[in-house]
């Protein structure tokens, strides 16, 4: 069925976006887009520009200087894909006009105005999800029934880690410009480098507690941190268990590995290694997974596809979907809120339970 698409921010995931729904929606599918800014690189799958060609011609593409002209077009979906301060500010226009929300994460910068947003979402009866896509990686999906099934046994503490080179992520734009590398625009390493929060999320649940250390300790020209330390308290199983996060923006090459230790073997979960091996209480390798063929778009287009399944009624999703709903990104933005605290204040910061 026909279906009217509005991606709004045109950057890198906002045309990763175009490119998938492409994709699963085929050439005649009904995209336009928005985006204040002229003269746009195109992007390729591996981030480079390609040269000689305009977003307009190559998808054949409707681009729109402001929300307000793009919502006048009555779009049923909205991709909310510009920086995270415009996030909040941008969904609720979105929602206000009908429109199902795919936000970007992180769902924004700050709580102002997500319980509002959340609200909007279900009393109108709309879809909304924040992009997690790590969720619809092979080797964490199997963490995280490992976890579930108390595979390792009594579970001691978690150890995951997340560094990468920032200004190696977009290479066709100066990084000092970028959302991650700005304050104004919602930027930090904590807050641009969520994912590792969502998923420790998603296997244990919002901890009780946290304390950061860190800063802006590199040579990087920006103004938020770039390494920070998290330690946090989670309840697992009825007992407390430490989990410790460790991201920055500097390492070459690039690091992201979780492991989780038992009383009955351990789990180690190496994203650039592509494998996952479990093993068990006499340290004997008793599981592995080799995910080397798996492509990284592969995470994005299974968001993607199970996002539409959500708003097309012909299309019901699946049980068990590991997209992320809005109480959910809520929860890892308190997180991450609370970590940027801790290393503001030095002090140990509590979460309530509840939220919205």
């Amino acid at each position: 069925m026909d279906m009217k698409i509005l991606i709004a921010g045109l950057g890198g995931i906002g045309q990763r976006h175009l490119r998938n729904l492409r994709t699963l929606l085929g050439p005649d599918a009904q995209i336009r887009a928005v985006d204040m800014r002229k003269d746009i690189p195109v992007l390729t799958d591996q981030l480079t520009v390609e040269p000689g060609s305009t977003l307009e011609s190559k998808y054949d593409l409707h681009i729109y200087p402001d929300l307000e002209q793009g919502l006048g077009w009555g779009p049923e979906v909205t991709f909310v894909c510009n920086p995270s301060s415009f996030h909040i500010s941008t969904a609720l226009q979105a929602a206000r006009a009908g429109s199902h929300l795919f936000i970007e994460k992180p769902l924004s910068h700050s709580l102002d105005r997500v319980e509002e947003l959340i609200h909007l979402v279900e009393s109108r009866d709309l879809h909304a999800v924040v992009g997690y896509q790590m969720r619809f990686h092979p080797g964490l999906q199997l963490l995280h029934r490992l976890v579930v099934a108390g595979t390792v046994g009594r579970i001691l503490s978690v150890r995951a880690e997340i560094g990468e080179y920032l200004p190696g992520w977009h290479t066709y734009e100066d990084y000092r410009q970028m959302y991650a590398s700005r304050q104004d625009l919602g930027g930090g390493v904590i807050l641009s480098q969520i994912h590792e929060m969502d998923y420790l999320y998603w296997l244990f649940g919002l901890p009780h507690s946290l304390y950061t250390l860190g800063g802006q300790l590199s040579r990087l020209e920006l103004d938020v941190e770039d390494v920070a330390e998290m330690l946090m308290q989670v309840e697992h199983s009825g007992r407390v268990i430490p989990v410790s996060l460790h991201v920055d923006y500097l390492q070459r090459p690039p690091s992201r590995n979780c492991a989780v230790i038992g009383d009955a073997g351990k789990i180690l979960l190496d994203f650039p290694g592509q494998s996952l091996t479990r093993y068990d209480e006499q340290g004997k390798r008793a599981e592995f997974l080799d995910f080397k063929d798996f492509q990284r778009n592969q995470m994005f287009l299974g968001e993607s596809e199970a996002f539409l399944a959500l708003v097309r009624p012909a299309d019901p999703p699946g049980t068990g979907s590991p997209l992320v709903s809005l109480r959910d990104a809520a929860q890892s933005l308190r997180m991450a809120l609370a970590a940027k605290e801790s290393l503001a204040s030095a002090k140990v910061i509590t979460l309530e339970r509840e939220f919205g």
